[in-house]
């Protein structure tokens, strides 16, 4: 079962929160150690859900829709988009969930730009996070010319489309980005599609999406990267943005940190392959020592 709650994050945005629960976890408080999902830019805590019901089976699990994203409230208006829409909202945001629900000594698994918000709260609350697990993100900047890139695709989405199956299919396979049929990345983007009075649209600001991105995109993250003392997996799909050797360059510098990879995925490893994901995370998660009451 799938519980909604709402929390209420940096400047008062009003954050929704899923909980995942097997139906005999119904005890509260629930003793079992706390693991937050944190989805990539553009998504939704909906993402997870494969993830989530295997995760409860052990676990008090909870995914969020971060700010602007999902069910949760974008940034209110007028708020200075580098403010409302910067790295310490989002970081502030997932440290609000944290402690609103009792979850800590968490486990975080972020996606994407989820995993550097996972990360950067790691370095800076150490006392909240037990474990860490970074999907397919990379540490180096990105750069202007990848901004400008971004900017550029947006401009090419055929909206509003027709149907979801229609999302499903650009994306999937029509989107010039794409260079050979990609399901998982079709299924990703329906999934954030919702239907318009003209059709379906995404449930995000495109504009706003570019403005979070533009807070984090000009800047490496090694640093911060080195601060997280807890054990660390990073995963990277094959066929990822975060190629191999800077994967390892991750490990390297992490004090505990943990490697692999997941065959015959790209960046959206948990819809491509989520099998393979799980037996990459599972011995991970139960090497994790139990928190001391």
């Amino acid at each position: 079962m799938v519980q909604r709650i709402d929390v209420t994050g940096a400047e008062g945005v009003r954050l929704a929160a899923w909980r995942f629960r097997e139906p005999a976890a119904e005890a509260e408080p629930d003793p079992r150690p706390g693991v937050l999902l944190l989805h990539g830019l553009m998504g939704r805590a909906s993402h997870w859900a494969g993830t989530a019901h295997w995760l409860a089976e052990r676990r008090r699990v909870v995914a969020l829709d971060q700010r602007g994203h999902g069910h949760s409230d974008r940034p209110p208006a007028g708020a200075a988009p580098h403010t409302a829409l910067g790295r310490e909202a989002f970081v502030a945001d997932a440290e609000a969930v944290v402690e609103q629900l009792g979850l800590a000594p968490v486990t975080l698994i972020g996606h994407s730009m989820g995993a550097l918000t996972a990360w950067q709260l790691a370095a800076r609350r150490p006392d909240l996070v037990a474990a860490l697990v970074i999907c397919d993100m990379r540490a180096s900047a990105l750069g202007a010319a990848s901004q400008r890139e971004w900017e550029d695709w947006f401009h090419l989405w055929p909206l509003p489309f027709p149907s979801q199956d229609a999302a499903r299919r650009w994306f999937g396979e029509d989107d010039p980005r794409v260079e050979r049929p990609d399901p998982g990345r079709g299924a990703f983007f329906a999934e954030v599609m919702h239907e318009a009075a003209d059709g379906w649209r995404p449930l995000f600001s495109r504009r706003q999406m570019l403005k979070a991105r533009e807070t984090w995109v000009h800047d490496a993250h090694w640093e911060e990267l080195a601060q997280v003392r807890c054990p660390t997996l990073v995963v990277r799909g094959l066929d990822g943005e975060l190629g191999r050797a800077e994967a390892q360059e991750m490990v390297r510098v992490l004090p505990a940190g943990r490697y692999a990879e997941i065959p015959d995925a790209g960046h959206y490893l948990h819809y491509d392959q989520p099998a393979a994901l799980r037996a990459a995370l599972e011995p991970f998660l139960d090497d994790i020592p139990a928190p001391t009451p």
